[in-house]
């Protein structure tokens, strides 16, 4: 393989290093005009390209691979990170994100987690919303607070194969129209007052 190699020497246009491969059909060039330095390597189908100026770095190119034992990103202001394909992130230790100030996550159609063991914590308060929400436990769901409020705007409906509310103190059961219903009906207590 036989290359061409050009030197240019201008005191307008600065320096420009041309390396021709004509077997490969490649063309790299390097120019230094004084304000920005900019590396080239054009072939037959693309072209990558690595703009320095004093204030800023451009790299285009077809694909972006940095190999390395470790890496560190920093910025001082905004960093951005789009993709208008598909965006992974890939960890196979631990992984953190973290944000000092307020974190949102969100998504135009779906939005999944999936973990072992999932936890969710909050130092003031925590909010499901949804049009539809479903709460599913396999083995058992549990849900316990200082103070438990159920309620439903239209109707509200508890199931199971046995059905069991206690209370330590005092338990009130109130509605417009109440009906105690079964096969078999018992009511006890020590004082029991009906009417």
């Amino acid at each position: 393989m036989a290359l061409v190699c050009k030197i240019e020497l201008s005191q307008t246009d600065g320096i420009t290093l041309t390396v021709i491969n004509k077997d490969g059909n490649i063309t790299q060039t390097a120019t230094f005009d004084g304000t920005t330095i900019t590396h080239t390597c054009k072939g037959q189908d693309n072209t990558s390209t690595i703009t320095q100026k004093t204030d800023s770095i451009t790299v285009d190119c077809k694909d972006f691979i940095v190999n390395a034992e470790s890496i560190t990103c920093k910025s001082t202001k905004d960093t951005l990170h789009e993709a208008e394909g598909t965006f992974s992130i890939n960890s196979t230790d631990k992984a953190s994100f973290n944000s000092s100030a307020d974190f949102d996550v969100s998504a135009t159609s779906k939005l999944s987690m999936e973990a072992a063991d999932f936890s969710v914590t909050a130092d003031n308060s925590a909010k499901v919303t949804a049009l539809t929400t479903t709460i599913n436990g396999d083995n058992k769901a549990s849900v316990t607070g200082l103070e438990l409020a159920l309620t439903g705007t239209t109707s509200a409906s508890l199931k199971g194969a046995t059905v069991k509310a206690a209370a330590d103190t005092t338990m009130d059961v109130e509605g417009l129209t109440t009906t105690v219903k079964g096969q078999i009906t018992n009511i006890q207590g020590s004082l029991v007052t009906l009417g």
